[in-house]
């Protein structure tokens, strides 16, 4: 009888185990990449040198899905440091670099990267415009690059 309630309790601990596991790798966002075609790109600088790369895609695939990766560049190239993107998808459908009204938006992809941020995405883009946030900490200091709207 002892050994039959610690095989339940184990089950239940792993099918709690398990189900948080599958929760947790559920996607939150359409599967994205950092490809397509490039509607937005722009660098950040410090000392005149370029330390990082903000870059929005776009492929028509549901309904039109915008994605949008932050690189590092020059010397941050390769080097961990906190790295950040967020793209949203605006109500808006004209006005390029106005400020977003958001109606969709990604999980923001944030951590210790080398290389880069990102994917992140939004879909049902066609006939809207996009917004993305990206930065990156570089000798202590953050450095940011907020798009505006784009891709109207």
């Amino acid at each position: 009888m002892h050994f039959l309630r610690r095989a339940m309790v184990f089950l239940a601990s792993l099918a709690t185990l398990t189900g948080a596991t599958v929760f947790l790798a559920s996607p939150a966002q359409a599967a994205t990449s950092c490809s397509g075609t490039i509607t937005y790109s722009d660098t950040v600088s410090r000392s005149g040198s370029v330390i990082g790369e903000l870059v929005i895609y776009y492929n028509s695939s549901n309904g039109g899905t915008n994605s949008a990766c932050f690189y590092h560049r020059g010397v941050s190239y390769g080097v961990t440091a906190y790295t950040s993107i967020q793209i949203y998808r605006c109500s808006q459908t004209s006005g390029t670099g106005d400020v977003c009204n958001p109606t969709q938006n990604s999980l923001p992809d944030d951590g210790n990267y080398a290389y880069y941020a990102g994917p992140v995405g939004v879909t049902g883009t066609a006939n809207y415009c996009v917004s993305a946030i990206g930065s990156v900490t570089w000798a202590g200091r953050g450095y940011s690059i907020e798009t505006g709207t784009r891709g109207c």
